[in-house]
């Protein structure tokens, strides 16, 4: 529920290009070219520039996934998050692709990765921002040549994590709809000693904004809202009317809003009991002032997410996770999830464990869990259920405007990891759930990720 490893603002969608590489250089690492030049346009800063270099050195396929306008917005969102980038380290450097850690001026490390094409035109096809929360968590590309070298590398990795008793959860790696490996390992239940199953149910944290995602676009889609319309148009008793006036939903969907987090002295002083709904989660932020007028900067919001929820119900006219079940999840066939009460003794759902602040022993979460997740986190699935999603994406079953370029999405709190990356350039899918905190599902999400055969 709180902050992905990936910001959505930024994830899969800053995807930038620049022409200041030689031509040597193109030809023998056109991706590491695109991404040294991208971060000189980028700490440039000028708009005028970028949208030259969108316009004449993306790919044709490339562009078509993302136009160009939808690039310069994304880019102003970054930009006016990170204001600069600076190269630490080199991680890979491969014709095809390459990545760097980079520290930006707001005091982010940001891994910074590239793919190009290898032949004809060379050119850029996509370029995604990373937000890192421990660079010595960064994983060097080591791909192995074969699925069967995969398997066992996965395997072994996680039969060591687990016996040292740093992971506990669910793996699925797959290529298009073919499975490669799905294992589960750990307990979902310490007290009763059950153990993490294939199909065992994980809370996803953040994930979640990614459904809320879809749910605004089909709403948009069928005339029901407008991404330009502000908050008081759906929800004309918003306690800050600051706010209703000047924050669109288009704000709330790409984090540059100023509406802040949930999260906080409200949020721990309110018996988690009493939080049920999306309405139930308003008293906890929505009358604070706006930290910044909207439009003018980017910050990760549980709350903007909240109110999104909130105009899904309006524009639906039924109860956000009525919506989300029967437009999301009933059509992808995702059978397992949903944002399930915690008092609701569903059957199949791992407990979540987190490590005191001081060191210990692991302790249940439970304490910290909300009475029920919402449109800004919170919900359970399994990893077979995510990747119907993906599939679902793919197959344009259901619309996101940027799927093409795949997805990379994670969610983190107290006792609860999950993680999510697909290409559909190389048609691979990791999924990664957890019982324990972050980053247990990103580090074991990057290695695989660094292991896939390319």
């Amino acid at each position: 529920m709180k902050r992905s490893h990936l910001a959505i603002a930024m994830a899969a969608a800053a995807v930038l290009v620049a022409s200041a590489a030689t031509a040597q250089d193109q030809a023998a690492h056109p991706a590491m070219a695109h991404l040294q030049a991208y971060i000189e346009t980028f700490n440039a800063g000028v708009p005028g520039q970028m949208k030259a270099y969108f316009a004449t050195h993306l790919a044709d396929q490339a562009l078509k996934e993302i136009p160009v306008e939808q690039r310069l917005t994304r880019f102003r969102s970054a930009k006016a998050e990170l204001k600069s980038l600076e190269i630490e380290r080199v991680v890979s450097d491969e014709p095809g692709a390459a990545a760097v850690l980079t520290k930006a001026a707001n005091g982010e490390h940001v891994l910074v990765r590239a793919t190009a094409e290898t032949s004809g035109g060379r050119k850029l096809l996509s370029l995604a921002l990373e937000l890192v929360d421990d660079p010595a968590n960064i994983v060097v590309p080591e791909p192995k040549s074969t699925e069967a070298e995969l398997v066992a590398a996965i395997r072994g990795y996680l039969e060591a994590q687990a016996k040292a008793d740093e992971f506990s959860g669910v793996v699925l790696v797959a290529k298009g709809p073919r499975v490669v490996f799905h294992e589960a390992y750990g307990l979902a239940d310490r007290d009763k000693q059950v153990p993490n199953k294939k199909d065992t149910k994980f809370n996803l944290g953040s994930i979640n904004k990614n459904f809320t995602r879809v749910a605004v676009h089909q709403l948009a889609r069928e005339g029901k809202l407008s991404l330009d319309a502000p908050i008081k148009t759906y929800l004309p008793d918003y306690p800050n009317a600051d706010a209703a006036t000047k924050v669109t939903v288009r704000h709330l969907l790409n984090m540059t809003s100023g509406i802040g987090d949930f999260f906080g002295d409200r949020y721990d002083a309110t018996p988690k009991e009493k939080i049920r709904s999306l309405q139930d989660y308003l008293p906890l932020f929505a009358d604070r002032p706006l930290e910044f007028e909207p439009g003018t900067a980017n910050k990760y919001s549980n709350g903007g997410y909240i109110v999104l929820g909130l105009i899904i119900e309006k524009a639906s006219g039924v109860d956000y996770y009525t919506y989300v079940r029967e437009h999301i999840f009933k059509p992808c066939g995702m059978a397992d999830t949903d944002a399930y009460p915690r008092d609701a003794g569903t059957p199949n759902l791992a407990r979540g464990y987190t490590r005191p602040e001081g060191g210990g022993p692991r302790i249940l979460n439970f304490d910290t869990l909300p009475g029920r997740g919402s449109s800004a986190g919170g919900g359970y699935s399994t990893a077979a259920d995510l990747l119907k999603y993906v599939l679902a994406l793919s197959d344009r079953k259901i619309f996101l405007p940027d799927a093409a370029n795949g997805l990379g999405i994670a969610g983190g709190a107290p006792g609860i990891n999950s993680a999510l990356e697909w290409d559909p350039r190389s048609g691979y899918t990791v999924i990664v759930l957890t019982n324990f905190d972050p980053p247990t599902a990103g580090t074991a999400a990057r290695q695989i990720a660094s292991w896939l055969p390319r």
